[in-house]
């Protein structure tokens, strides 16, 4: 098997998988088909819908764990002159290798990551340069079918005639469900959120905290921080999503990224 295939032999990320059959299943097949019959019109439109997002979220995902990060290359030089001092700076003290804007050395996976946003456990595999795209795409459809799922269970709870259910097992299915589904809602929408937040502003996760802290003390020496990679909300976006906006949801369309050491500052627009 390889490298990237055993990515796949992980609790996560099998527990992630296990988790996206479980809800596909309960909520075409128990929900879905309680709710409004899966030989209706309306149960047919809904399952195909569902199933679409439910398939976009599992390609997306798969994308997530099965794209390479990005490595610095080992042809690798500063494109501009250093002194000694800062030119130690831009080296790895772990990989003993210059390192690029926005490169963060991960300690999972022992090696300098483009663009490192942070490592994932639940894909078994580090965030950066090459499926940040990809991991922001499958967060979306992951948000739109937790919600949908939602929709179809809340829906399929409320019609249901619960004078006629005998014993307990099915209400606490009912009820362990709804924890589960809402719960997991709630969650990826904040995350959604959280990196919309950051593709706005052309940040990494990394880079906020790092922002965080040279706010602060630029405030002490009183002083104004703005993110350097912050050229503005459109072109922020379209760096990462890409300038066709009919690609922006396909999680493999990566065709604008470039080399993934070089990035436009705020200077280089002004």
């Amino acid at each position: 098997m390889s490298t990237k295939g055993k990515r796949f032999l992980s609790v996560p990320v099998l527990a992630v998988f296990s988790l996206i059959s479980f809800l596909y299943y309960s909520s075409i097949f128990v929900f879905l088909h309680d709710w409004l019959g899966l030989q209706s019109s309306p149960g047919t439109l809904n399952a195909f819908l569902f199933s679409l997002f439910a398939s976009l979220s599992l390609f997306s995902f798969f994308s997530c764990v099965l794209i390479d990060p990005g490595h610095v290359p080992s042809s690798y030089v500063p494109d501009v002159e250093f002194s000694k001092d800062n030119a130690e700076q831009k080296k790895c003290d772990k990989c003993f290798g210059y390192k690029p804007p926005r490169t963060h050395h991960c300690r999972v996976c022992r090696r300098c990551i483009l663009k490192m946003d942070h490592h994932c456990l639940w894909i078994n595999n580090c965030v950066g340069y090459w499926n940040y795209k990809a991991f922001f795409v499958f967060v979306l459809y992951a948000t739109v079918s937790s919600i949908y799922s939602t929709v179809i269970f809340i829906s399929c709870v409320f019609q249901k005639n619960w004078d006629s259910v005998e014993g307990n097992s099915l209400k606490i299915f009912y009820v362990l469900y709804g924890t589960i589904v809402v719960g997991l809602s709630i969650t990826l929408l904040t995350l959604f959120g959280w990196h919309v937040y950051l593709i706005l502003h052309n940040m990494t996760t990394i880079e906020y905290h790092e922002g965080n802290r040279a706010k602060w003390l630029a405030m002490k020496s009183g002083q104004s921080y703005r993110h350097p990679f912050n050229i503005g909300a459109y072109k922020n976006i379209t760096l990462i999503l890409g300038p066709n906006m009919l690609k922006w949801f396909c999680p493999t369309a990566v065709s604008h990224l470039k080399e993934g050491v070089n990035f436009p500052t705020i200077r280089d627009n002004s």
